[in-house]
């Protein structure tokens, strides 16, 4: 459930009608629902509140716009990181270091000194010589930082192959059976707090069976290395739980998730810590776009070139991700378009033979399901501007990311005194 919904004949984001956004800020703009963020955390923590303990660290990499990090932060969310600038967005929000998760495949030297510094809650380690790099910053502080090791369970997550992280030719991770003996080296270091693993499999899960899979196996791990003698206090199982991008798509909910995960770690004895991001931004944010003209293509689908292109929403061209597109005013006709922006590429392409609301030039219309990897993954090919974001809560709306326009980008470039 969303809080984009038409009145009278017109989209609205809560109550504000979207063409108002769209005549003040221009498009094309994102705009994120306050009511629908709060809704989606709610219900994503309260679907895991059988399972014991548990912390729950919103993705930032998602969508780490400052208000949308604020709104969550208000419900009791942490932070997962991948990189210090994700790091000082959470801070900002008002995210507290304790409640901050560090993950990533490459964190630097300058990153780890950052976060212990900082003091984040726990460092998420992807490999042996991460920890020992680690360890060295923490003993050279006088500090102990607390950690967990990422582990590779060798799992396909069966979504795209470009988010799926669980195989074992993925970057991600240490092999699972090395795991153990890994573990144990890290926990022998003076400057680390081994505390327990950590897991993720990809994005986009549509099944749950591969999670139950991966969580089982970390299960096993877990009775291993305390079998040892070491201790293992925390359970980090990551995100991925998929959302639907077709209408009618049924997908399992966050109930389902949860109670997958209370079931298969029930004796666990242990703090569960959850990434999720997508399930939580995704349906809180769309796409607001402008038709810029309608021309012939080959067949009955003519081309609807768009004002949005891929450099505003990059999925499509990169996974041949699907959103819906809807017009703002739709009169309940339909026809067959190619939607495209006005990118010099081929690629920059949302949809082919795609049936929607006819649409004419210079109509508003809106990708759905933007709110997660849409804005965060912008540039600006082809010298574009950098696409605006707005948040609406009820009948009132900001700006909460301004349109960063060429002429600022272009001031911020120098010629060197030789080529002048």
């Amino acid at each position: 459930m969303d809080h984009f919904t038409y009145r009278d004949g017109v989209l609205h984001a809560e109550d504000v009608p979207l063409a108002e956004i769209a005549e003040a800020v221009g498009t094309p703009v994102y705009v994120y629902s306050r009511a629908t963020l709060e809704r989606h955390a709610q219900v994503f923590a309260e679907a895991l509140s059988a399972a014991g303990p548990v912390h729950i660290a919103f993705a930032v990499k998602s969508n780490p716009n400052l208000a949308v990090l604020k709104v969550l932060a208000r419900q009791g969310y942490g932070a997962d990181i991948v990189s210090v600038g994700e790091m000082d967005r959470a801070l900002a929000a008002g995210m507290p270091a304790a409640d901050i998760v560090f993950s990533g495949v490459g964190k630097t030297h300058g990153e780890l000194a950052a976060a212990v510094d900082a003091g984040v809650a726990q460092f998420n380690i992807e490999s042996e010589g991460e920890g020992e790099d680690l360890a060295r910053l923490a003993a050279a502080s006088g500090r102990r930082a607390v950690a967990t090791l990422r582990v590779n369970p060798n799992v396909d997550a069966k979504t795209h192959a470009k988010i799926s992280t669980g195989k074992a030719e993925n970057k991600f991770g240490v092999a699972y059976d090395r795991a153990a003996e890994i573990y144990a080296r890290l926990a022998a270091l003076g400057g680390l707090e081994m505390r327990g693993l950590a897991v993720h499999i990809g994005s986009q899960i549509t099944d749950l069976a591969p999670s139950r899979a991966a969580f089982e196996r970390m299960g096993d791990l877990m009775r291993d290395i305390r079998g040892a003698g070491l201790t293992v206090s925390h359970m980090d199982l990551g995100g991925g739980l998929g959302v639907p991008y077709r209408a009618g798509e049924e997908l399992p909910t966050p109930a389902d998730y949860g109670a997958m995960v209370t079931e298969v770690t029930r004796g666990w004895d242990v703090t569960l810590m959850f990434e999720p991001g997508r399930v939580i931004a995704g349906n809180s944010g769309i796409l607001l776009t402008r038709v810029i003209r309608v021309k012939p293509g080959v067949g009955n689908a003519a081309f609807v070139v768009l004002d949005a292109a891929m450099n505003d929403l990059v999925r499509p061209a990169m996974y041949d991700a699907w959103h819906e597109f809807v017009a703002v005013r739709p009169t309940g006709e339909k026809m067959v378009a190619n939607l495209v922006g006005p990118i010099c590429e081929t690629g920059d392409t949302f949809a082919m033979g795609r049936k929607i609301d006819v649409v004419e030039a210079s109509d508003l219309g809106a990708f759905r399901t933007a709110g997660a990897y849409g804005a965060t993954m912008a540039n600006t090919y082809n010298s574009r501007p950098l696409v605006p974001e707005v948040m609406v809560d009820g009948d009132k709306w900001a700006v909460v990311a301004e349109r960063i326009e060429p002429a600022a980008i272009l001031a911020a470039e120098k010629v060197p005194d030789w080529l002048e």
